[in-house]
């Protein structure tokens, strides 16, 4: 009985962890991304709610949350109302199957002579472990499709609808990049759990027989291209410039959530948002160690969990600038110029790519 109530107290731990840090990713990156876009464009960005504009983020949430809630008289209603978790659920879950930090033995834990934790026990830091992370991953990631060409459709609006089409045809023709880009990764781990890939880059090697680097996938042979399809296919999944034709302002007004107001918008906001984090986190764990700290081994104690979560969240917040970076440095690309990209550049690179790591590993190199 013990060993059953533990089990569930600690992964009502491990969800309330990460929940916590997604839903906190929001109102952050709200804020990150217009003082970024401030800095990078030579304007002060929102300085008037709090100090250095801290609050502007809980005004803006206070805003959606008293404003009229407006459903166009032609909509389907269900499905419009729907469209928002559609597009919600796949940024809440696809990172449930990612390692957030380095697994420890838990010493048993007394109050008042009652036992809280039966000692011994091992805690992974991941929600759900399982043998096929990846393809996990990529099947949930692969859903929110749905929430914006539902979006699009049942709004009973052109521009929403125009939106939507370019979205699925994107997000459609980027997932092949981004799968092939992964299975060069997936080749050296031998092995589709996440936690496996973590593992596999632990430790340092020597590169140019002069620079002792760490043994993260990013700087091994073969798999730099593989790095830069992936991220690349990345901002095209989670429609963030230059690939961000499913709002195209400039073309659409604002795509498939022109006619949404209220929380629903919130909720797409949201779910942008908890995209980035989501897919920074899977390009942490395939490229960049994961919860790994560089040249240093993390021992398997609550320290060394502490240290290693701390470093996989650094990673992630890095991942993130880079997000914010992009949007307000690159403009945005011609549709048939992205099309062009995904189906004649981006997959065909990752195809040889992947050709030119199995190469690697028959010849011992990886």
């Amino acid at each position: 009985m013990a060993f059953d109530a533990t089990d569930i107290v600690l992964s009502i731990v491990k969800i309330a962890i990460v929940l916590s840090f997604v839903l906190s990713v929001t109102p952050v990156m709200a804020w990150v991304e217009r003082r970024g876009a401030g800095m990078i464009q030579d304007r002060p960005g929102p300085n008037r709610v709090g100090p250095f504009g801290l609050l502007q983020p809980f005004a803006d949430a206070l805003k959606f949350l008293t404003k009229e809630d407006i459903i166009p008289a032609q909509a389907n209603k269900l499905l419009y109302t729907l469209a928002p978790a559609f597009g919600l659920l796949p940024a809440l879950t696809t990172i449930a199957v990612v390692p957030w930090g380095r697994p420890f033995v838990i010493p048993q834990m007394t109050i008042g002579g009652h036992v809280l934790f039966t000692g011994g026990r091992l805690f992974e830091p991941i929600i759900a472990d399982v043998n096929a992370g990846i393809l996990v991953v990529f099947a949930l990631a692969s859903l929110s499709v749905y929430g914006v060409t539902t979006a699009g459709w049942s709004s009973a609006n052109k521009y929403s609808m125009f939106g939507a089409i370019r979205s699925s045809a994107q997000m459609i023709s980027y997932e092949l990049s981004l799968a092939m880009a992964a299975l060069g990764v997936l080749l050296v781990t031998g092995s589709l759990r996440l936690s496996d890939v973590v593992w596999t880059q632990a430790g340092s090697f020597v590169l140019f027989d002069t620079i002792r680097v760490p043994a993260w996938n990013c700087f091994s042979p073969g798999m730099w291209l593989s790095m830069v399809v992936f991220i690349a296919a990345a901002f095209a999944e989670t429609n963030r410039l230059p690939f961000d034709f499913a709002e195209a302002e400039a073309e659409l007004v604002a795509g498939y959530h022109t006619e949404y107001s209220s929380m629903k918008f919130a909720l797409f906001f949201m779910s942008e948002y908890m995209s980035m984090a989501t897919m920074s986190a899977v390009i942490v764990t395939l490229f960049f160690g994961g919860w790994g700290i560089p040249w240093y081994h993390v021992p398997p104690t609550f320290l060394g969990f502490l240290l290693s979560a701390i470093a996989f969240l650094i990673k992630i917040c890095i991942m993130l600038f880079v997000f914010v970076w992009v949007r307000w440095t690159i403009p945005r690309l011609k549709y048939d110029i992205l099309m062009r990209l995904g189906w004649k550049v981006f997959l065909p690179l990752a195809i040889v790519n992947l050709v030119i790591v199995a190469g690697f590993i028959a010849k011992g190199w990886i």
